[in-house]
């Protein structure tokens, strides 16, 4: 502890926050005063630097190496300015959305790349992370920063990087830029600044406004009935003006959350896969006779959907939002025609594949991540079952939870216009591919070396059977054999069609499950297939929570 304690006063002495500071002197006087809960405080936030991780970083808002604070995000900054630099310097466009710090990371990150000779440009307020996407190549920038922690909880916040190409870095960069940011010692305060930075104005936003408008296919207005919530977030002004600029109605919106709050209305996860997020903006739905619920997390990069079915409404999963999507841009929406690869991670449902396929469309699956699918060439569609989704690779190369929003709401009211429905296009696919059930098992453990230890037992002794059906095959992810970059992760090949993956999280304390059955719909019967399926998968959802927990 004396050691630790020692690191802590040598941090309060360099970081130039007085909010910080003070947090950090009140933890070590409490443990000096014997309080084990700051001794672990302490312990936790100085354990080393927080790492890049997927495309940046993220954490908690704190003082220490382990934290998002001036001093880590001042590192970050000069690290990324130097490794700029050093491959020919340019123009580097900076964006955050609304939470606690992030106009302060985003000032000090555009103070220190400009003493550093970049040209910086940032965004003119707090907005949705597929904005910054589209900056990128919009002006033809060589990198991106988006000061956002997504949907994770309020007391984190994060750093996500992008390079001239707008999609999120991978290796070598990240490692290279990592290695730049640990050559950034001595004191933060003797890092060069310069208040010589552009601020743009709203005709950025204009301009993504026009390409997300774009992409809806020219028809008789749409009479689509959509209620929606940015879940706190900063999406609301931007989804509601694309949706206008359409000619779609006005939505109906969930008021107590459309305004930007840094505590999310005191939601833990403020992420709508978490159960009870979607439940205000599904209320409204039934009340007001929508015909879809759509739901951005709070930087808007992912999209959550609704429906009304003949039992009630009911959300639809990650990957049906996929399907549904992909079959979309294959037969739907004329202005895709011709257009080239469908791409999913390899974690997601596998009907994609079986819809590109009916389509003569080609298909792919990458890793995990979007830094991974959109990279694929010729791009078309790409998705993964957290909700993320690429309708335009053109404009943003990254999942973008504004303009997947607004493809669903076309959707939803052409289908209308056809007398057809979105429980209707499932139903459709189901009996045309086979029924395909997926679910998720994750597992929050505190100790990252548990989750490590997990992964490493299920690889040296593999189950033979999970759920009731036979493991055929295990595929150990860190030695591929499909083309894919390795990667820390399992995958089970089952009987009847059966798939399950066992991964860490690359951004959360978990260790996940990607679980997937396919029953083959008999005369057309449903029922009875979809009640086959549900069967199936919850015995798999119970065999796994036994393996990971």
């Amino acid at each position: 502890m004396d050691d630790v304690l020692e690191l802590a006063r040598q941090w309060l002495s360099d970081d130039p926050d007085p909010e910080m500071r003070e947090e950090l002197a009140a933890l070590i006087a409490s443990a000096e005063g014997g309080d084990a809960a700051a001794r672990d405080e302490l312990d936790d936030a100085f354990q080393g630097p927080l790492t890049f991780g997927t495309a940046g970083l993220r954490g908690r808002v704190g003082p220490g190496p382990h934290r998002m604070n001036q001093v880590v995000v001042a590192r970050a900054a000069a690290g990324l300015a130097q490794y700029l630099m050093e491959h020919g310097g340019g123009t580097v466009v900076i964006g955050r959305d609304a939470r606690r710090g992030s106009d302060l990371f985003a000032q000090v990150s555009a103070e220190i790349m400009a003493a550093a000779g970049l040209t910086v440009l940032t965004m003119p307020r707090p907005l949705p992370t597929p904005l910054v996407a589209f900056a990128i190549k919009h002006l033809g920038c060589v990198a991106g920063v988006m000061v956002t922690a997504s949907h994770n909880p309020p007391l984190d916040n994060g750093y996500k990087v992008y390079l001239g190409d707008g999609v999120q870095i991978v290796p070598p960069a990240d490692g290279e830029i990592s290695a730049c940011i640990a050559e950034v010692t001595g004191p933060v305060a003797d890092i060069p600044r310069s208040d010589n930075y552009q601020v743009l104005g709203e005709e950025i936003v204009d301009a993504y406004v026009a390409k997300a408008v774009g992409l809806i296919e020219p028809g008789e207005p749409l009479t689509v009935r959509v209620a929606y919530t940015p879940v706190h977030g900063v999406g609301g002004p931007v989804f509601t003006r694309v949706l206008a600029e359409a000619g779609f109605p006005p939505p109906s919106v969930v008021d107590s959350q459309f305004a930007p709050d840094p505590h999310f209305g005191g939601m833990p996860f403020p992420n709508p896969e978490e159960p009870g997020v979607m439940d205000a903006v599904i209320a409204l739905a039934q009340a007001e006779g929508c015909d879809i619920a759509i739901a951005n997390d709070p930087d808007a990069d992912r999209c959550a959907a609704a429906i009304p079915t003949s039992d009630g409404w009911r959300m639809l999963s990650g990957d049906e939002v996929g399907w549904l999507l992909g079959w979309w841009i294959a037969v739907g929406n004329r202005r895709f025609a011709g257009r080239n690869v469908f791409a999913q991670s390899i974690v997601s449902g596998t009907m994609l594949e079986a819809i590109a396929e009916d389509a003569g469309i080609p298909y792919v699956q990458t890793l995990t991540g979007f830094k991974w699918i959109a990279r694929v060439p010729d791009l078309a569609f790409g998705y993964e079952e957290a909700l993320g989704y690429c309708v335009d690779p053109a404009g943003v190369s990254d999942k973008d939870g504004i303009t997947a929003g607004l493809m669903l709401a076309e959707m939803a009211g052409r289908l209308s216009e056809r007398g057809a429905s979105i429980p209707q296009i499932l139903d459709e696919l189901a009996i045309r591919h086979g029924l395909y059930a997926t679910g998720q098992v994750s597992v929050r453990h505190s100790d990252p070396t548990y989750i490590a230890g997990l992964v490493d037992a299920l690889r040296t002794t593999p189950p033979t059977s999970l759920g009731g059906l036979e493991v055929l095959q295990m595929d150990d992810l860190e030695s591929p054999a499909d083309g894919l970059p390795p990667t820390n992760g399992l995958r089970f090949t089952l009987a009847d069609g059966g798939r399950v993956i066992v991964r860490p999280s690359g951004t959360e304390p978990k260790i996940k499950s990607y679980l997937q059955v396919r029953v083959q719909v008999d005369d057309d019967n449903l029922p009875a297939a979809r009640a086959r399926a549900d069967a199936r998968l919850r015995e798999l959802s119970t065999a796994i929570g036994a393996l990971l927990t």
